[in-house]
C-alpha cells in the first residue's frame, strides 16, 4: 500500500484514464501550487497579472469540486489571470494572514491587494463573473 502511494506520487504523476489527456499547457501555465511564504510573495503579491488564490485542503470535499472548475475557468482567460493554490495545512501562516476561516476560500488579488473574495462552491457562471470583475472585462 505504501509503495503504491509512493509510485503514485512520483514526479511523472498518475497515468491518465484511457482517452483523456493529463492536462493542457494553458492549464499548467496559468495555475501553480504555492511552495512557501517567499514563493507567495514573489508569484502572488508581486504578480504583474491579477491572481486568483484558492485556499484549499486535501480533506475538503467542496475543494475537490471547486478546484478543477476554477482551474478550467482561469485557463479560459488566456493568460489574463493566474491561479495560485494554497493548501492551508501546509501554509497555515498564509491562511491566518489572509483570515481564511473556512475552505474553500478564494481571493482575487490585484497589485498585491485583495480586491474580492468568496467562500464555498460557485457554479461556472458565478466563477466567470468573478474572473471578469477581477480582469476588468
Amino acid at each position: 500500500m505504501v509503495l503504491r502511494r509512493l509510485l503514485f506520487l512520483t514526479p511523472r504523476g498518475p497515468l491518465a484514464p484511457p482517452g483523456r489527456a493529463l492536462g493542457t499547457s494553458a492549464r499548467r501555465g496559468s495555475t501553480f501550487n504555492v511552495q512557501d511564504g517567499s514563493d507567495f510573495q514573489d508569484r502572488v503579491v508581486n504578480s504583474p497579472k491579477p491572481v486568483v488564490v484558492d485556499f484549499h485542503a486535501q480533506w475538503c470535499g467542496p475543494c475537490k469540486i471547486l478546484g478543477p472548475r476554477l482551474e478550467k475557468m482561469v485557463a479560459k482567460q488566456e493568460g489574463k489571470v493566474v491561479m495560485a493554490k494554497v493548501d492551508i495545512d501546509d501554509h497555515t501562516d498564509l491562511a491566518i494572514e489572509y483570515e481564511v476561516s473556512a475552505v474553500p476560500t478564494v481571493l482575487a488579488m490585484k497589485n498585491g491587494d485583495v480586491v474580492d473574495k468568496f467562500v464555498g462552491i460557485k457554479d461556472e457562471d458565478q466563477l466567470e463573473a468573478f474572473l471578469k470583475k477581477l480582469i476588468g472585462a
